[in-house]
């Protein structure tokens, strides 16, 4: 069988910290066919999904066929890799993916979804397991926010990886000036939530698969900072997940599993859900070597045992 992985350019992905490479190691450790392709490499032909895809074999580190033309209907499942932004070019290859769904063929997570869960408001379906939290683009509303709690983080809606997370207080100098700049004068939603000091002891990556959790990392902020991402220096740390995260998770799975979101990726800081990230969830690498759990293989099992 083979599989297609839609990623960022092959040469961008770091095999030794990269989900999606963990993903096709695993694959083909279960004998299955990788091929890649990129998002500007779909394409449609009437009515049918194509792609110029090349076949990888990805452990060593890697060896890529020659492209070739492909319907999307000769693999059994399309991974949607792409890292954010879910900007137009994103949006429109999930389109194109949706027309392979139409076929038979199934894509992870569900294009539709990936649309439909922002990676900061899909978290609010489920706004009784966080902490208080505001979405708006009117300055004395977040003021007012900002006001009530004391402290909070502004997160844009459309950010990634920790990258443009303030962390604010009622105290600070010229916060209606900043307001303004973050919500490029009103124009654009920010979400402001309040700041939880115990996220300086960590928060908890949980990666679900078909909304079951099978592994979890701690993340530490680095000296002087309070984002925890691993992309802004933030270290993994080997975790458990605690009963009330096991709450959270069982809360979460109908959805997921109803809305075709077969891996996941949450955040949790202090008992609270933070997001949901559906669009290319990392933290394999970590699980796998500080948890000594299979998880890339764990992952493709799943998905081949959905599949028979």
């Amino acid at each position: 069988m083979r599989q297609l992985f839609v990623v960022d350019p092959i040469e961008q992905l770091k095999p030794e910290k990269d989900s999606s490479v963990a993903l096709m190691e695993a694959a083909q450790r279960a004998s299955l066919e990788v091929w890649i392709c990129t998002p500007e490499d779909l394409q449609a032909r009437g009515n049918e999904a194509w792609a110029i895809a090349s076949p990888v074999v990805p452990e060593p580190w890697i060896n890529r066929g020659e492209p070739q033309r492909r319907p999307l209907t000769d693999f059994f499942c399309v991974w949607m890799r792409k890292d954010p932004p879910v900007d137009d070019v994103y949006l429109y290859a999930t389109h194109l993916l949706e027309i392979a769904e139409r076929d038979g063929v199934r894509v992870v997570n569900k294009p539709a979804s990936l649309r439909a869960w922002n990676e900061k408001l899909g978290a609010l379906r489920f706004s009784h397991l966080m902490a208080p939290t505001l979405v708006a683009s009117r300055v004395a509303e977040l003021a007012s926010f900002i006001n009530e709690f004391g402290e909070v983080v502004l997160k844009p809606l459309g950010g990634r990886a920790g990258q443009g997370v303030i962390r604010v207080g009622e105290a600070a100098p010229g916060v209606e000036a900043l307001l303004e700049l973050v919500t490029d004068q009103e124009r654009l939603p920010v979400m402001a939530q309040k700041f939880l000091p115990e996220v300086m002891s960590g928060d908890k990556r949980i990666l679900l698969v078909n909304g079951e959790p099978l592994g979890a990392i701690n993340r530490r902020p680095a000296a002087g900072d309070f984002r925890s991402n691993l992309a802004v220096g933030g270290q993994p740390e080997s975790t458990r997940i605690s009963s009330r995260e096991r709450e959270i998770c069982d809360a979460l799975a109908p959805s997921l599993k109803a809305q075709g979101l077969f891996f996941v990726g949450i955040d949790v800081i202090d008992g609270l859900l933070s997001e949901i990230n559906v669009t290319s969830p990392t933290g394999i690498r970590e699980v796998e070597r500080l948890m000594s759990i299979p998880l890339a293989d764990q992952v493709i099992a799943s998905l081949l045992n959905g599949c028979t």
